[in-house]
Order: structure tokens, then C-alpha cells, then sequence
């Protein structure tokens, strides 16, 4: 019943739209159109993100992507080649998460052509995911009916559930030297540069473990080859899918940054900020029993994954709303290499169908 060429279309004509993050509104204005035109009930809030409900039967279901794109994705080109759909590689394609969008309005229009049976849904497109989650966050969630969803904003085959993924703090440190002319009186001055290196060093980073990563992302400071500098900023985060594991952690960066200062006489502000708060589900949770179920009824066998990433997922979840993204397809995203199988869409798609239609 899914129409691959309909759904093409409609991910062409997304692709086409500029949406980086924070400049939305074109893209948004058109989706709620789509809605409209579909006859479903359609709102945007006050931060962007576009929500529409289909009255249906049963117990509700949210079906959520995001609008946004990362860089370089102004003036997209896409190309279609043997079923794959990439851009011209001056920019992203988009796929994340615009093919996800595309697969919820094909999942719609299949629903509203063939008169299906379906649970009422609630569509939930946000803004800004790529660059906080800040839609997700900001969103009205007690508005919402649904106690359970299906996020369409993951890499792997059809058949992937993103059944795990990590909390994330993120740490921002400011270390304080004192300055001295470096070729007069060095020894008058401590380096806030040496202090964050020699931290740095000792820090463990990259991959933890299997459910834990930490990484220092920028470090800034100085003024001039000659002279000690006084005052350097860092930015670092640490991930993992435990809470005692990304406590260590966070913690360890901290101890290096503030004891290394205090060894050579400078200090330092750290401010750890939680960016959102990781979940685990399993397969007796009723949402991932239900994308099981559908996938099977398919011939697809479900592979449940964990990952390292976050998406609006984590906030949901965090508001008491099972969702769990599944494949897509989509791959190397955030890439100019970025590409996603037509097929895989029309799998995905399927797949959401099978859990919102009434048997």
C-alpha cells in the first residue's frame, strides 16, 4: 500500500526546502500545510515545532521526526541513483531527519487513501533537535494523549529499535593563570594553558567502556606568543547509558581540572550542565513489544540496539512517553556523503503502518 513514488516526492520536495537549525519556519509552514490538507487537527507552538492529531480507535500513538538539518545544508541538491538518493555532495542530503518526515506523511496518506483502521495519532515534528534538542525540551508534552511513540530519526536497517541511549553532561571550564611577559619573567606567571593540557593528559577520553564516552571538544585561550596566559576555556562532555559510570566520570574530569590548578597555583570554574537524561527500555515494554509485533508481521526480524547518541527520544522519555526510534536507513549522516535507500524508506514505512493500523 505505501507508495514509493509518492513517498519520493515528498522527501524531494523537503530536501529541496533550506532548514538549518534554527531557521525552521519555511519548512514548518509547509508541513502544517500538508496536515491541513490531509484534514487533521494542526498547530504550531511558540517555538516552531508543528503537531497535528488524526482521530482514530484504541490507545494513541506518537509518531515524531525533526525538521532541522545540520550544516552545510543550504541549497540541497539532491540525486537519485539506482534507488539511492544523495545530495550533489556540496552539503548534507537531509535524510536526517527529513526522511523521516517523509515517511510519516506517506504513513498518513496511506491511512486517509485506503479508509485503514487506525489508533489515534499524534504527529509531533520539532525543531532544533540537531542542536540541543531544544524543540523536544520546549515542547507542551502533558498536552499530549500518547503514552507511547515511534521516533523515525535513526541510521541501521529496518528492523533497528533504539532501545537504549545514553545520558549526556556537558562541562565548560574556565582555568585562571596569571600573566607574566614570557621572555622578561616567565617564572612571575602560571599558565592557564599548561594547567588545562597537563589536565587534559591525564584525563581517560574517547571510549570508556561499553556504555561510556568522554570527550574534550574545544579549548580556547591567550592573547600572544609572549606572553603567560592567564585565562583559557574549555568545552567537554561525558556520555553512558549508567548513571554511576557518567557520574564517575564527569566527576574525574572535574578532580583533574581543579587538583592540576591547585598544583601550580591557578584555579578553575567548571560548570556541568545535564543536556538530557538517557533510557533504557526492553522488550516487555509495551511500545517495543508493539514495533516487535509489527516488524514480525512483516517478515522483519527486530534487532534491538543500544546507542551513544541522543535524540528527541531521550526527552520524551524523560516526560513519560515510551519512545523508541527505529531504522531508517539513512547513513553517514551529518556527512556530505550522507545517502538513504528508497527501499529502506519504504520498509520503515511499512513498518509504522503495521503498528498503527487496526487488525
Amino acid at each position: 500500500m505505501i507508495q514509493s513514488d509518492r513517498l519520493l516526492e515528498s522527501f524531494m520536495e523537503l530536501l529541496r526546502i533550506d532548514s538549518p537549525s534554527r531557521e525552521e519556519e519555511e519548512i514548518g509552514k509547509h508541513l502544517a500545510k500538508c496536515f491541513t490538507g490531509m484534514g487533521l487537527d494542526v498547530e504550531t507552538d511558540e517555538i516552531g515545532n508543528v503537531i497535528a492529531r488524526m482521530d482514530g480507535k484504541g490507545e494513541a500513538i506518537l509518531l515524531t521526526a525533526h525538521m532541522d538539518n545540520v550544516k552545510p545544508c543550504r541549497g540541497v541538491v539532491p540525486v537519485v541513483e539506482e534507488g539511492v538518493v544523495r545530495s550533489d555532495g556540496t552539503t548534507v542530503l537531509g535524510s536526517d531527519d527529513k526522511a523521516g518526515v517523509a515517511i510519516v506523511l506517506e504513513v498518513l496518506h496511506t491511512i486517509i487513501e485506503h479508509e485503514l483502521p487506525h489508533r489515534p495519532l499524534e504527529i509531533v515534528i520539532t525543531v532544533q533537535e540537531e542542536i540541543g534538542l531544544f524543540g523536544a525540551k520546549r515542547l507542551e508534552a502533558s498536552a499530549l494523549h500518547s503514552r507511547l511513540g515511534i521516533g523515525l530519526d535513526a541510521g541501521g536497517k529496518p528492523g533497528t529499535i533504539i532501545v537504549s541511549a545514553p545520558s549526556h553532561n556537558r562541562m565548560t571550564a574556565v582555568v585562571h593563570g596569571k600573566a607574566a611577559h614570557a621572555g622578561i619573567c616567565p617564572e612571575d606567571g602560571v599558565s592557564a594553558l599548561v594547567i588545562a593540557a597537563e589536565a587534559i593528559t591525564g584525563m581517560e577520553l574517547g571510549r570508556i567502556d561499553d556504555e561510556t564516552t568522554a570527550n574534550i571538544g574545544s579549548i580556547h585561550g591567550g592573547t600572544a606568543a609572549n606572553m603567560i596566559p592567564d585565562r583559557v576555556e574549555l568545552r567537554a562532555e561525558a556520555r553512558s547509558r549508567s548513571k554511576s559510570k557518567l557520574s564517575n566520570q564527569t566527576k574525574a574530569m572535574v578532580d583533574a581540572l581543579q587538583e592540576t590548578a591547585l598544583k601550580h597555583g591557578g584555579t578553575v570554574e567548571v560548570l556541568v550542565e545535564r543536556r538530557y537524561s538517557g533510557y533504557t527500555l526492553t522488550e516487555d515494554d509495551e511500545i517495543v513489544r508493539l514495533i516487535m509485533d509489527g516488524m514480525r508481521s512483516l517478515g522483519v526480524e527486530p534487532a534491538l540496539i543500544a546507542t551513544g547518541g541522543g535524540s528527541d527520544a531521550n526527552v520524551f522519555n524523560t516526560a513519560g512517553i515510551q519512545v523508541v526510534n527505529i531504522g531508517i536507513g539513512m547513513a553517514r549522516a551529518h556527512t556530505t556523503e550522507e545517502y538513504i535507500a528508497l527501499s529502506d524508506m519504504v520498509s520503515a514505512a511499512e513498518i509504522v503502518l503495521a503498528c498503527v493500523v487496526m487488525s
